[in-house]
């Protein structure tokens, strides 16, 4: 490959990864075109992008960025990078899930990066395990609303138990003069 060539691709990976939040690395050896597809769909879905580069070109790439260097242990074979954008829990779900899938076997998850520290396999799968970042959003609010709406309620019963009373006293009114 010309040297030209090599430089624009390390600018390209240089211009992609300034925009990431975590870089997640698997070995795709053996993976047919549709599974492969079907993987990028998935992963752009979920707000990242898998790309496949050299190693050696990733590397340069990473480290002219200011990424921490990634263990050698990683980065043999044939590589692809998933570059998370957006949320990181939810394009390590997606990979979590393609390594599970019992009809692809041949996708393995080495570990990656996230905000420089360097995660293994089980950092990756535990990382999976996370409620996405809406979830977790809906959680905090649910328990920020939470005392609010116990205020309400408290606040509001004495007015209901005050209306309850006076519709008994009218009731009996209407009894006494019925009679």
């Amino acid at each position: 490959m010309p040297a030209k060539v090599k430089y624009e691709l390390v600018d390209g990976l240089k211009e992609k990864l300034s925009r990431t939040k975590a870089v997640f690395v698997g070995e795709y050896r053996g993976m047919t075109v549709a599974q492969s597809t079907a993987l990028r769909a998935k992963v752009r879905e979920a707000g990242g992008e898998l790309k496949i580069a050299k190693n050696t070109l990733f590397k340069i790439a990473m480290k002219e960025t200011g990424f921490s260097e990634l263990p050698e242990s990683m980065m043999k074979g044939p590589n692809i990078f998933a570059l998370c954008y957006d949320d990181p829990v939810s394009v390590a779900k997606v990979l979590k899930e393609c390594v599970n899938d019992k009809t692809q076997k041949t996708f393995i998850l080495k570990g990656g990066l996230l905000e420089n520290q360097v995660l293994d396999f089980n950092q990756l799968m535990a990382l999976a395990e996370l409620p996405s970042k809406d979830v977790l959003r809906g959680q905090v609010v649910r328990t920020i609303a939470a005392p609010l709406s116990g205020l309400v309620n408290v606040l509001s019963g004495t007015i209901r138990n005050f209306v309850t009373c006076l519709a008994q006293i009218r009731d009996k009114k209407q009894e006494g003069t019925a009679a």
